[in-house]
């Protein structure tokens, strides 16, 4: 390959400027032209290419966001999006791409590949961690290392005012952030997808004769638990249990900003490199990940379809540690 393309799609996560900067430094190291493409898919079907070289990607390592933009695209979902999309990247010489993203962007790609034949490696970009085939996923330990720093500063509100905070965190379908934070922030209750048991544990530990005696609580909960996110459950709690008078904070997309950790940008950098030097092997419609601190790659399908299952100690150690 002598020209490739990269570009950054779906949610934004911290680390992903460290992943573009690792993509370009590692194309120009292998002597090979490289592209940003703006606003993921819809700039491939607008068009919106960039020519980039090292000085394009100096001092974007420490920064949140992405340079390259993000947007989820509708256009590309259609034949005629993706049609166009093709002919732009044959207009720009483009013989392959790198994707930052998750879900969505890997699912894009695949198709991309099968109707057209542009290959493609993916880096896992999205704070959710939900990626089969990967560890962590870039953005994860930056968005944990947020919700914990919220989840101490609201705990001295709490303590102060021997009150109940439920803290609703990232998560549509996966509890990963839930779980991560909630068991570094001390919180004694601990909602999420995965754990069809958590609302049991949850009126046990508030209701009646079972109810711990604490002066206040912390709760998690993930924006996609089973249940509804924190104030639907709260309004639930309230009209059920008379006098229960709980505070909620939704942290949101606070969490998907700010400089990444060195975690972060450490795993950016490798993935962002893998990919690359996977590409120009000829390997296609496959992820780079790291297990066990290893690179290892993963093909789109597994990635998206193949359910990466919560961490069960930590689960367990939510019970154990509130006794």
């Amino acid at each position: 390959m002598k020209k490739i393309a990269v570009f950054t799609s779906g949610g934004d996560a911290p680390g992903m400027n460290a992943c573009i900067r690792s993509v370009v430094r590692t194309a120009v190291y292998n002597k090979v032209e490289i592209m940003g493409i703006i606003h993921g898919y819809n700039g491939m079907i607008a068009d919106d290419f960039v020519q980039m070289n090292s000085r394009s990607v100096s001092n974007i390592i420490q920064r949140g966001g992405t340079i390259l933009k993000t947007a989820r695209s509708e256009k590309f979902l259609t034949a005629e999006g993706r049609r166009s999309a093709f002919e732009n990247l044959k207009k720009n010489g483009i013989e392959g791409i790198i994707c930052i993203g998750g879900n969505g962007t890997f699912t894009g790609a695949k198709i991309f590949f099968e109707e057209y034949g542009i290959p493609s490696i993916g880096a896992p970009g999205t704070i959710d961690n939900d990626l089969y085939g990967t560890d962590f996923t870039i953005g994860f330990d930056t968005a944990i290392n947020t919700a914990v720093d919220a989840i101490d500063k609201i705990r001295d509100t709490a303590e102060s005012h021997d009150r109940v905070f439920f803290i609703e965190v990232m998560g549509r379908h996966a509890g990963f952030i839930a779980l991560s934070s909630g068991t570094a922030g001390g919180a004694e209750v601990i909602l999420v997808p995965e754990a069809k048991d958590d609302w049991k544990k949850l009126t046990h530990y508030f209701s009646g004769k079972n109810k711990i005696h604490k002066a206040f609580s912390i709760v998690v909960v993930a924006e996609g638990d089973e249940h509804g996110g924190a104030l639907k459950i709260v309004e639930h709690l309230k009209k059920n249990m008379p006098g229960f008078d709980p505070r909620v904070t939704i942290l949101g997309h606070v969490q998907r900003g700010g400089s990444p950790t060195a975690y972060d940008r450490v795993l950016a950098s490798r993935l962002g490199n893998a990919a690359v030097e996977a590409l120009l092997r000829g390997e296609t419609n496959k992820m780079a990940g790291l297990i066990n601190n290893n690179i290892i790659l993963t093909s789109y399908d597994d990635a998206i379809n193949k359910t990466k299952p919560l961490n069960s100690e930590l689960l367990r150690l939510v019970d154990v540690f509130n006794v």
